[in-house]
């Protein structure tokens, strides 16, 4: 744990350190978001923050390189640490990163169309799977292996979903940087607690590894890009994001043994590799999948932008902008440590628990800005 610690501070140290020098940067080239009818802020603001984030993860990387135990991970060539190690994977998330980053500071500087975008993704994604970073099975009905091919495009599938899924969902400041970081927390407790349960138990594996990661840039970006944000992450960090989650996901779930029981609700924990993906994901997966349903139903493109999104419904519903996001922290939460709270407690206590929240969220989306108004009078 101790050197997760670590790589989670370095990650977050050098992520907090060169976001004012990419603002600095991105004001130069003229990388700034105008104001446009579907956006919240008032003024233009620099944007490129994805190169910031890039450059705390590649410093994350360096450092664990060099660690006791990481450095078998990230030097050698397997997704864990054993007798062949896992740098072959560590270096395709790295090059992913690096070319999705480059797409997205591209379409930050002029925008690029949707197609030349995604063909960008889709290398992305390619040099990943090549690199090994790549479903060999899925844990359903036990283990199910599908023919490589198949494998293959539904890995590059699931980063085009989660990347997109991140890019749809920022749209107030720090609310991506927010989720994300939710979403690398629930995922590193739920890897890391399971790897206690291999025979023999294994922490350090790239799941584990690039949760930590991911969580430190995101905690770094924030203090800049909350409200009032300084610096946009722009999709050059959506898009990093989202391709970071998946990473993790994919290297989890194809290599998951679906036969290891928890502590918990065994029965649960065997498709909870499935599902929790699926729940760290949540929010921004359902405002993707509303968006393209709303977008396509009106004869556009999925990719054609609108003021429609879940977080501009929470501002007219009453919300400020800091406390829309914070609601949405809320949601992401619930569902995320409740998912991996169901893999880990025994009994109805995790169900209660969830449903209380729930019905706290419920209310406090609904009816907390009446409530304030009414306090102010």
């Amino acid at each position: 744990m101790r050197e997760y610690i670590l790589v989670f501070a370095v990650a977050l140290a050098a992520t907090y350190a060169a976001t004012p020098m990419v603002r600095r940067l991105a004001i130069r080239i003229g990388a700034i978001t105008p104001v446009r009818d579907r956006d919240v802020h008032s003024t233009p603001i620099p944007r490129l923050g994805g190169v910031a984030i890039l450059i705390g993860f590649l410093t994350a990387v360096a450092v664990g390189g060099r660690l006791p135990h990481l450095h078998c991970l990230i030097r050698s060539e397997a997704g864990f640490c054993g007798p062949s190690g896992g740098g072959t994977e560590i270096r395709g998330i790295v090059v992913g990163a690096v070319i999705v980053t480059l797409v997205g500071a591209i379409d930050d500087l002029r925008e690029m169309d949707w197609l030349t975008k995604l063909a960008g993704q889709i290398i992305a994604a390619g040099a990943m799977a090549y690199s090994g970073v790549q479903l060999l099975s899925l844990p359903i009905l036990g283990v199910t292996v599908l023919p490589a091919p198949v494998l293959m495009v539904v890995t590059v599938v699931i980063v085009l979903v989660t990347t997109n899924a991140v890019n749809f969902i920022d749209g107030l400041d720090g609310l991506a940087a927010g989720i994300v970081g939710i979403a690398a927390l629930a995922f590193f407790i739920y890897v890391y607690g399971l790897s206690h349960s291999y025979n023999p138990p294994n922490v350090f594996s790239t799941a584990t590894f690039v949760s930590a990661a991911t969580l430190g840039c995101c905690v770094g970006f924030l203090p800049h890009n909350f409200h009032p944000a300084r610096l946009f992450m722009g999709d050059a960090g959506a898009l990093l994001l989202g391709l970071l989650l998946a990473a993790s996901t994919i290297a989890f779930v194809g290599n998951v043994d679906p036969a290891v029981e928890v502590e918990g609700n065994a029965q649960l924990a065997t498709y909870l590799p499935i599902v929790l993906p699926l729940a760290v994901m949540m929010i921004p997966l359902l405002d993707m999948t509303l968006a393209v349903i709303r977008r396509t139903r009106r004869g556009q493109s999925p990719w054609s932008p609108d003021a429609q999104h879940l977080q501009h419904q929470m501002l007219r519903i009453g919300h400020s902008h800091p406390g829309a996001v914070l609601m949405l922290y809320l949601w992401a939460a619930i569902i995320a440590f409740g998912a991996v709270s169901l893999a880990y407690v025994q009994g109805p206590i995790p169900l209660l628990t969830i449903g209380v929240a729930i019905l706290a969220a419920l209310w406090l989306t609904g009816r907390l800005p009446k409530w304030l108004e009414s306090r102010r009078l």
